[in-house]
């Protein structure tokens, strides 16, 4: 009987298990990077836009106005920021300019009543829908190049030249500035008991742009004209559009789908669990391994006919034909195609221009061809071995003594 010695058996059974604790280590932190990615990705999806986004008067980004509204600060005007229009709207009176972006986030009759007590409105953006609302122009497909202003707005006389980011078509009545015959930057209306002007601002007034050409200049001219300024930032916490919500994915998926979905996902968790244990070696084996070869033969082969590549198959034949024929001819293994051809010739008295075109001639390119090829070669050898059992039968000419 043999025994076993347990401190060589210790070391194989603690390998083992340290392998498996390896692969429930690696996918247990698989499953737990998953789960990260999703709550991240449902974090980021639930999360609501910055409330400092574009033209914000608190905004420190490029995007933002701060630098604007400091600029207004430092030359005596009141800057005052407001994120609900009742607040904004309480805080106009006569000497208030009422500023803000395009106000998407409200209906008409909002937009109008936010309006409604201010002697002056100052519009940093607008869409075409707000400007036929005001009546005060359209938008302009016109280029937007180096302009300076050519209206009899007062405040617009020192400005200098600005870079439209975007133009307008002044209505009848309503003073286009900074422009020409194609479009306006500015809309200036006057006609009734207010004073509303519009530009796009975004690459006028914003933090990253200011400091441009008279983009500074062109603030303070639309924006500093009053003691204060009540700025009016849209969000959708603001809002008083009561719609429905459109059609998603999700909502038009049954109910029962998440479940099935969360279901499946355990189940190819588990899978891979469970299978988890079939990766590295199955069996222990005995290196090295010894494979015949007559399988690497006929894999080599099956992988030549895959690839329909005869000539290469063409190569190989010649190539063992030839070590054959060199053993048998009492050549070395190094000989070449001429020299073998030479010692065939010799063998079996036949001229050598064959020989050396069947071993060192162009290969095949086609299957019948091969076939013909491969039948010469055999013959060939077949004659070489026959000539070797052959007696020599050559008898000496008397005119040779």
């Amino acid at each position: 009987m043999t025994l076993v010695d347990d401190e060589t058996a210790t070391p194989s059974t603690a390998v083992r298990t340290r392998g498996r604790l390896r692969r429930v280590a690696g996918w247990a932190l698989v499953v737990l990077l998953v789960i990260v990615v999703a709550l991240v990705a449902l974090r980021v999806s639930a999360t609501a836009p910055n409330a400092h986004g574009g033209l914000d008067p608190e905004g420190r980004n490029d995007s933002g106005t701060l630098a604007l509204a400091e600029i207004l600060r430092e030359r005596g005007v009141e800057v005052s920021v407001f994120r609900s229009r009742s607040e904004a709207r309480a805080a106009i009176d006569d000497d208030t300019t009422l500023v803000m972006s395009n106000p998407y986030t409200l209906s008409d009759e909002a937009a109008l009543e936010l309006i409604e007590p201010a002697d002056r409105v100052v519009l940093l953006s607008t869409g075409t829908h707000l400007l036929r609302l005001l009546e005060i122009g359209e938008t302009s497909s016109g280029s937007a190049g180096p302009t300076e202003s050519d209206c009899s707005v007062a405040e617009f006389a020192d400005v200098g030249s600005i870079r439209p980011d975007r133009l307008f078509q002044p209505a009848d009545g309503v003073q286009g500035c900074f422009g020409d015959a194609d479009g306006a930057a500015v809309l200036v209306d006057d006609r009734g008991d207010r004073r509303i002007a519009a530009v796009e601002g975004t690459k006028l007034f914003s933090n990253a742009y200011l400091a441009e050409n008279g983009n500074a200049a062109l603030g303070l001219a639309l924006l500093g004209q009053t003691d204060k300024v009540a700025w009016y930032v849209p969000s959708y916490d603001d809002t008083d559009i009561e719609a429905e919500s459109p059609e998603t994915l999700g909502s038009m998926t049954p109910d029962w789908l998440t479940p099935a979905i969360l279901l499946l996902l355990l189940a190819g968790v588990a899978a891979a669990l469970w299978r988890g244990r079939r990766f590295g070696p199955l069996v222990a084996e005995t290196r090295p391994v010894t494979v015949r070869a007559s399988e690497t033969m006929h894999g080599r082969a099956r992988l030549t006919a895959k690839a329909a590549d005869s000539a290469h198959a063409a190569e190989a034949l010649r190539d063992g034909s030839r070590r054959r024929l060199a053993r048998r001819l009492g050549l070395a293994v190094t000989a070449t195609p001429d020299e073998i051809a030479d010692a065939a010739s010799d063998r079996l008295r036949i001229p050598r221009g064959t020989l050396q075109t069947l071993l060192a001639g162009p290969l095949p390119a086609d299957d019948p061809s091969l076939i013909l090829f491969a039948r010469q070669l055999t013959e060939l050898e077949t004659s070489i071995d026959a000539s070797r059992t052959m007696p020599d039968t050559h008898t000496e000419d008397p005119r040779d003594r």
